[in-house]
């Protein structure tokens, strides 16, 4: 599978238009035997964004939700389902959160409907790149994706499976740091 290619551009000491950046990405992360891979492209902390020459902010310890007042925009792979992947547990799934500096997010609970449920306080836009995938509710609730389909995250508990024997698929995900309104906290609290 090809890695993406990032493309960032700047300005030059003329005010001039440039490519500051252009090169095929490595994973952030990568664990094949949880058949994932964390490709960071970009993230911004705080709003208004600075709109500067400035260091690559990806060079930065890796967490699921954006920082502060940011955004985060990422391309996630997600493996063929393997017959010989471990079983996961309930250790398993909070050990892979911690993994990304978000061991917070996850949300599993003895009767949850998949054991990487998660939560993270922000919109997410998540967009299938390439082949399919299922986002996981935690009423329940199950929605096969294909290559196109956009996903509009609203602080939901989820999680996504990749079902395919093998197939991989890609993801790109942009995320927007969030608060929850007085009335969906409610809601929470009381799930």
């Amino acid at each position: 599978m090809r890695s993406p290619r990032r493309i960032v551009t700047g300005h030059n000491a003329a005010g001039k238009s440039v490519v500051a950046i252009d090169t095929m990405m490595k994973p952030a992360i990568e664990k094949p035997e949880l058949g994932v891979a964390f490709f960071e492209v970009w993230n911004t902390a705080g709003s208004p964004v600075s709109v500067d020459n400035g260091q690559d902010p990806t060079n930065r310890k890796l967490q699921i939700e954006p920082p502060r007042q940011g955004s985060i925009i990422r391309f996630v792979d997600f493996g063929p389902k393997r017959p010989d992947a471990p079983a996961m547990t309930r250790e398993l799934a909070q050990a892979a959160f911690a993994m990304v500096g978000s061991a917070h997010a996850s949300t599993w609970k003895p009767d949850s409907p998949h054991p990487m449920m998660h939560r993270t306080e922000s919109i997410d836009y998540g967009i299938v790149v390439f082949g399919e995938i299922t986002l996981v509710l935690d009423d329940g609730s199950e929605t096969h994706l294909q290559a196109g389909d956009v996903v509009v995250q609203r602080g939901t508990d989820h999680a996504w499976e990749n079902r395919s024997p093998t197939n991989p698929a890609r993801m790109a995900f942009i995320l927007l740091d969030g608060a929850f309104s007085p009335d969906v906290r409610k809601l929470i609290e009381k799930a």
